[in-house]
């Protein structure tokens, strides 16, 4: 269960030099902020940092994003930052619904999605990271040829986004309703918190990896 109300969390995440402001206008200055050019990965709902961080050890050569938007689980990744330090990587708190205003069009090479709340409530569909309103956010930010990576142990939510991607123009590259078990799309897998925890308990944990289509698709 994620902690959501440790006393002096914000004050800490504000001075953390792994953190971007909120109010930053950091949009087209990721170069800059990272002092390279290389491509930037972002995982959206980072958690305590797990993934990411493990991640961006192995893969010095790209920058990662990671968005969490409670400041009591963010803190657990800037002390594990403090701890072993990345030059590669930079955290938000943020909501996810204001992703645009923090990265340029085309700005992005690929996007996470580990375990995300999945909002069971049908009229909360929208809020869902996997449903039409946030694959039209992603569609901007990716730049051609970008992807997004999901995964999650719960079918409902991912029988939603498997759905969306259609309405959504989004093309599925890569599936599978048994990560563990696929050998191709398990290689090189980096378990998350969550997807320990879950498939201990004997869940599959499900997978897919999709790219925006673009023709006869209206661009914004």
């Amino acid at each position: 269960m994620r902690l959501r109300n440790i006393p002096g969390a914000r004050e800490v995440i504000g001075a953390s030099e792994y953190v971007i402001p909120e109010e930053s206008g950091c949009a087209g200055k990721w170069k800059e902020i990272f002092g390279n050019d290389q491509p930037i990965h972002m995982e959206i709902g980072t958690g305590k940092g797990r993934f990411l961080m493990e991640l961006a050890g192995l893969h010095p050569e790209i920058n990662y994003v990671g968005i969490e938007k409670y400041s009591s689980v963010l803190l657990r990744a800037i002390q594990k930052m403090e701890e072993e330090p990345l030059s590669n990587v930079r955290f938000i708190r943020m909501e996810a619904e204001h992703i645009l205003r923090y990265f340029e069009k085309e700005e992005v090479e690929r996007i996470y999605l580990n375990f995300s709340d999945p909002w069971p409530k049908e009229r909360h569909a929208k809020r869902r990271l996997v449903s039409r309103e946030f694959l039209d956010r992603y569609r901007i930010l990716l730049e051609k040829g970008g992807d997004l990576e999901f995964k999650t142990d719960n079918r409902d939510l991912f029988d939603f986004g498997v759905e969306q991607t259609a309405v959504a123009h989004w093309e599925i590259t890569a599936i599978t309703y048994d990560l563990h078990q696929d050998e191709k799309m398990n290689e090189g897998n980096i378990m998350t918190e969550y997807e320990e925890r879950f498939s201990a308990k004997g869940n599959p944990i499900c997978k897919y990896i999709i790219s925006p289509q673009y023709k006869n698709v209206k661009q914004n």
